[in-house]
């Protein structure tokens, strides 16, 4: 895990897209997109059906990694708000074990907006805690520190001939609002979108800096996406 500073807090992001506050012994995950293939399935796109596994699998080792005591999933929680009643028994008793394990607080994302808390844990819209908003969008002139999702942010870039393309982490600089932040998808089936996407940028303002963050050889690599004009 590798520390870094946001908010005034310390703050740890794990090699597996998750974010760690261990002022609240939080951990905070975007985008599951659980039954993402059990849905595509139903329109007649078949997909191996183990993608809810493996992605409940990875929060469980984020929560043994950290030793969290609570988990907040920042929407986009499951990939449409009937995939709780396809969850199969197995994945459903994982899911189960891990909101009987810790405090668990699912945020609605417009994927399952009409989610109901039928499978453990609290629901809300959104949420402040220790000053940190977190919602599933970034709203545009939000001026708190803000945690969100929803955009599945890559970092793409050529380098040495080679296209390259890796989940990142999407953070503004703003002395007003101290900064907010935009979490890479954590789902074991989620696309991406180009984290220098105009509205991915135009999403995070006010700003003064937009960077991507990747972890790279236990340090944390930024690449600069947008800079205010001087």
């Amino acid at each position: 895990m590798v520390p870094f500073s946001f908010a005034s807090q310390e703050w740890l992001m794990t090699a597996g897209r998750a974010l760690y506050w261990p002022r609240e012994q939080a951990l905070l995950v975007a985008d599951l997109h659980l039954e993402k293939a059990s849905f595509f399935a139903r329109h007649g796109q078949m997909l191996p059906p183990y993608d809810s596994r493996e992605t409940l699998e990875r929060v469980a080792l984020a929560i043994r990694e950290t030793g969290a005591r609570r988990v907040y999933c920042l929407g986009d929680n499951f990939h449409d708000s009937r995939g709780v009643e396809r969850l199969e028994p197995h994945a459903a008793g994982m899911l189960a074990a891990l909101t009987r394990a810790v405090e668990w607080v699912w945020i609605t994302g417009n994927h399952d907006a009409a989610m109901e808390a039928s499978c453990g844990g609290a629901l809300v819209d959104e949420t402040e805690i220790g000053g940190v908003v977190l919602r599933h969008r970034a709203m545009a002139g939000e001026t708190r520190p803000e945690l969100s999702g929803h955009y599945h942010p890559k970092l793409r870039l050529v380098h040495r001939g080679r296209r390259i393309s890796r989940p990142c982490l999407v953070a503004s600089a703003d002395t007003a609002t101290g900064g907010r932040m935009i979490l890479p998808a954590f789902g074991a089936l989620t696309g991406g979108m180009d984290a220098a996407d105009p509205a991915i940028l135009s999403a995070m303002q006010p700003a003064t800096a937009i960077d991507a963050i990747v972890p790279a050889a236990g340090q944390l690599a930024r690449f600069a996406l947008w800079r205010a004009a001087a």
